[in-house]
């Protein structure tokens, strides 16, 4: 099993729509472990502010199927096929971490965003602080903070993920 990290995102009704897509994560990869949920800023494009978080769970697939089961959860809940990179979205989830891989196909791990978005550092920091990022010879939380803050705004939020068997 590799200890995995996900990037999970959103700024199409996102208190609607990440929930259920919790759920397909939850069902493919087993208990979630999520870090606090943050409200920030759109990021390359103009649009509506993003909920982001990080969540952490265990995949005994590889890489290439794992990042295959996250883009079926993505189509699920409304994200199309195509979408362009820096546009709005309903979910968004990216690989971010696969144990301590470094790679470059299927995808580049660990994702360089982890180094240069605070909405994907703060979180991910806060799930794995010690960890070293891979590549780098820093944990996670070092290079936190030495983040330049002042570059994107991002604040904590409420969310409220209603896992089956919660009391409603």
């Amino acid at each position: 099993m590799a200890r995995i990290f996900i990037s999970v995102g959103g700024n199409i009704d996102p208190h609607r729509a990440l929930p259920p897509a919790l759920d397909d994560l939850q069902r493919q990869f087993g208990p979630l472990q999520l870090s606090q949920v943050f409200e920030s800023e759109a990021v390359g494009f103009s649009g509506d502010n993003f909920l982001n978080f990080v969540v952490a769970c265990d995949s005994n697939e590889s890489v290439a199927n794992t990042i295959a089961r996250l883009k079926a959860i993505e189509l699920a809940h409304g994200r199309p096929l195509n979408a362009r990179k820096f546009s709005s979205r309903s979910v968004d989830l990216d690989l971010l971490l696969y144990d301590d891989l470094c790679c470059q196909h299927p995808v580049v791990l660990p994702r360089p965003e982890i180094r240069y978005n605070a909405f994907v550092l703060w979180p991910l920091s806060e799930l794995a602080p010690t960890m070293i990022l891979p590549g780098s010879g820093a944990s996670l939380s070092q290079l936190w903070q030495k983040f330049d803050k002042t570059t994107q705004k991002l604040w904590p939020v409420s969310f409220h993920w209603p896992r089956a068997g919660d009391q409603q």
